[in-house]
């Protein structure tokens, strides 16, 4: 009995603990510099990010700054999440595709807030558990697939917004293709070893508008060898 009563502590301290942090990162890195959409602060209250990432990683998952996820990838400061789904402009009853799963943390963010996402991983590794773990968590209306983020995922097309997590050296035709009229896609793009350019796609019925936000520093859009 004893002994069940300290793991029960333990758990109770690790889960107050993570929703301190979880807490003090949504006011210091997010509010207070100035995204102030309820939907996406509530959000990012909500997800766990360090079930989101590796083991040993959790002690960091709620710093600023990004973190190693394993196969040479990556996941975003939570800031940057932030900032592109902001971007996004998400609501109720969207459906958006994700390019560039990774551990799963964007599409929850995402999850919290519109009806469905779609997200594609070119990593089978990275994909299976960002599958597993969005499943442990609770997510159902995250589809994960295994596979060449360039083609997006067809099948579901059109999508209400497009958020792609890795840099391109340019904007993909068919994710522009998948984009419905009205919507919204967010790329980083430019020279894979250096700076980059986060850039919004706008596409309306007789043009598509980019327009260039950011520096920013993501790893390689990676695809499929022909």
């Amino acid at each position: 009995m004893k002994w069940m009563v300290i793991i029960f502590l333990i758990s109770f301290f690790q889960k107050d603990q993570y929703r301190s942090a979880r807490d003090r990162m949504v006011k210091t890195q997010i509010d207070d510099r100035g995204i102030k959409n309820p939907l996406i602060l509530e959000a990012m209250r909500k997800v766990p990010r360090h079930l989101l990432v590796p083991q040993n990683q959790r002690g960091n998952a709620y710093l600023d700054r990004p973190l190693a996820i394993g196969n040479g990838q990556t996941i975003s400061q939570p800031y940057i999440v932030a900032y592109m789904t902001h971007l996004l402009e998400p609501i109720k009853g969207m459906k958006v595709l994700e390019i560039g799963t990774g551990s799963g943390y964007q599409a929850a963010v995402l999850a919290e807030i519109v009806s469905e996402v779609y997200t594609v991983e070119i990593i089978e590794k990275l994909g299976r558990q960002a599958e597993r773990d969005l499943k442990k968590i609770g997510y159902e209306n995250i589809h994960v697939k295994i596979g060449d983020g360039y083609t997006g995922w067809e099948e579901h097309a059109p999508f209400d917004a497009i958020l792609v997590t890795a840099a391109a050296s340019q904007i993909p035709q068919p994710l522009i293709d998948q984009l419905k009229v009205g919507g919204r896609m967010i790329i980083p793009v430019g020279p894979l070893a250096s700076t980059q350019k986060l850039i919004m796609v706008e596409k309306t019925k007789h043009e598509i508008k980019t327009k260039d936000l950011m520096p920013v520093r993501f790893v390689p859009f990676t695809r499929t060898k022909l």
